[in-house]
């Protein structure tokens, strides 16, 4: 039974003898099997996946059930779609997230043993976190003291506040629109934790709109599938296509996965037909906003909803990594509640407050995530499943990593976690599978010229992924590289003391739109800033992910 659930497929290869391999043999043969099995997922841990929706949408039964004439399943037809129900749904989501239970949760994003981070983590003093302005005297330290876990606590206390009463009161509402950007303040993690993007952005205008919130929601969820449209007007995400269908869950035909690559084995490039559903895709989310903003209900409401819900369901069929399942669920859910409900509803009905707030978060943030992607987070820049991701590999000499054991923290180093449950072989199987995730990007084909640069000899290093890194010392990942960028290191760095030479990291930037190149950095956890450039996206096109 444990074989058949929690067993990984494992790659057409000797992993301990993978691992000793020159780092192009090592990237060209985790790359062709990931082409073809994916992470190898066991089938035990989707069930993992399914449980958790289950008490995510359950949570938000129990929720509904205290105010009265909500969360009776025999009749949730009559009050699914209502305010207090959508309500309780925007709470309960940023209470999921920001207890580590949604994105970045789970063996899918590198957390085994335990399968969560976030309160694990933020309840816990002296765990590593990201003051927004490092050196302020009492919230500027690189540790959590006793101010972040009771700020931390505050908040979850006002969230289940508002769940627990029939109608949020207003001071909830307004102490939540102050409290999720003062965590931020404390440590930028928590923001992003609680996809403060769109969490934070609906509790404000329930907070100014109260119940004539359905307008600036409207526009919040237009936004949202926007600009993750908007970020994939690139050459990245035909990339991404190939790597999502050959990881899928379902899908596990071989000549369809072959068909996402020019030329298999040999040329990983993505093929016409990956190209075609990238593109597909992209014109898929930005045809739903604008086709339920022009939408009052009929043709062009009921068109707009068919293909949300086709672009959500294709999403969640992936169970991506990074696994975004809730966080799909709720825009479904917020989708059919303000575009079919409320389908007569103007979204033109904004008071100036709202108005005020949507120019931020759903305009400004954006352009200038997307155009300055250094300067703001993936997640501030609604710049969703693109591929065009900041990222980071961390290189650590011989043993050095165990001195990551000076950091306070509640997950131990992945190999440690994984070896509770296999064997040393398949441990180094799935770990090196991360590494080709990472190669199959189109950005990550940087990193066959990145890595001679930084190291002499990579077959004498561990190679973690800046995402585990950031998992391990922070307690969330979810794709944002800035997360395990250079401040990560120095607060790693001020813990652990590693000597000249022992952890390189090298980081790459996203490309910013309408740039043709994007930039990199290394950096040696001791001497700081070794080495900075950058690649033209043009020529990493003509490069295969081993070089």
């Amino acid at each position: 039974m444990f074989a058949r659930l929690l067993g990984p497929t494992l790659p057409p290869y000797d992993p301990l003898v993978w691992e000793r391999l020159p780092f192009p043999q090592k990237a060209r043969l985790v790359c062709q099997s990931w082409a073809l099995q994916g992470y190898g997922t066991p089938p035990g841990i989707y069930l993992v996946y399914l449980l958790k929706l289950l008490l995510y949408v359950g949570g938000w039964l129990f929720f509904c059930g205290f105010t009265p004439g909500l969360g009776g399943l025999a009749d949730i037809g009559g009050w699914w779609s209502t305010a207090v129900a959508f309500e309780k749904a925007i709470l309960w989501s940023m209470l999921f997230e920001l207890l580590g239970l949604g994105c970045g949760s789970g063996p899918l994003t590198g957390r085994y043993l335990p399968p969560i981070g976030g309160f694990l983590y933020f309840l816990r003093p002296g765990t590593t976190k990201l003051p927004l302005v490092p050196g302020v005297p009492l919230i500027g330290g690189i540790r959590r003291n006793a101010i972040d876990v009771l700020a931390y606590a505050a908040t979850i206390g006002l969230l289940v506040a508002g769940l627990c009463a029939a109608r949020s009161e207003p001071f909830v509402l307004v102490g939540l629109c102050v409290a999720l950007p003062l965590l931020g303040l404390l440590d930028r993690t928590l923001f992003l934790a609680a996809r403060g993007e769109h969490f934070w952005t609906a509790i404000v205008i329930l907070a100014l709109a109260g119940a004539d919130f359905v307008p600036g929601m409207m526009w919040l969820w237009a936004a949202l599938w926007f600009w993750a449209g908007v970020s994939k007007l690139n050459h990245h995400f035909p990339a991404v296509v190939g790597v999502m269908i050959s990881n899928h869950p379902f899908l596990r035909f071989g000549w369809l996965r072959r068909r996402m690559y020019r030329a298999f084995p040999d040329d990983l490039s993505p093929s016409r037909l990956a190209t075609w559903m990238a593109h597909a895709g992209t014109l898929l989310e930005l045809s739903v906003p604008v086709l339920l903003l022009l939408g009052d209900g009929g043709t062009l409401t009921l068109v707009g909803l068919a293909l949300m819900l086709l672009l959500h369901g294709f999403i969640l069929s992936n169970v991506p990594m990074g696994v975004p399942l809730e966080w799909n669920v709720v825009m479904v859910y917020g989708g059919l509640v303000l575009f079919w409900t409320h389908a007569g509803q103007s979204p033109l009905e904004l008071g100036p407050g709202v108005a005020a707030v949507l120019a931020v978060m759903c305009v400004a943030l954006p352009v200038l995530g997307n155009l300055f992607p250094a300067r703001v987070p993936f997640l501030l820049a609604m710049r969703y499943y693109a591929g065009n991701w900041a990222f980071s590999v961390w290189l650590m000499r011989g043993d050095s990593y165990r001195k990551l054991e000076r950091l306070t923290k509640s997950s131990g180093w992945v190999y440690d976690q994984l070896g509770v449950l296999y064997d040393r072989a398949t441990c180094v199987a799935l770990v090196g599978k991360v590494i080709g995730f990472r190669l199959m990007h189109l950005h990550g084909r940087v990193l066959s010229q990145l890595v001679p640069r930084a190291v002499e000899r990579v077959e004498d290093c561990e190679w973690v992924d800046g995402e585990l890194m950031a998992g391990l010392a922070l307690g969330w990942n979810f794709g944002d590289g800035h997360l395990h960028s250079e401040p990560l290191l120095r607060a790693v760095q001020a813990q652990c003391g590693f000597s000249p030479g022992e952890l390189r990291c090298i980081m790459v930037e996203s490309q910013p739109l309408g740039r043709r190149t994007l930039q990199w950095r290394i950096v040696d956890a001791h001497d700081g800033l070794l080495e900075r450039g950058e690649a033209e996206v043009a020529a990493l096109r003509e490069r295969q992910p081993w070089g």
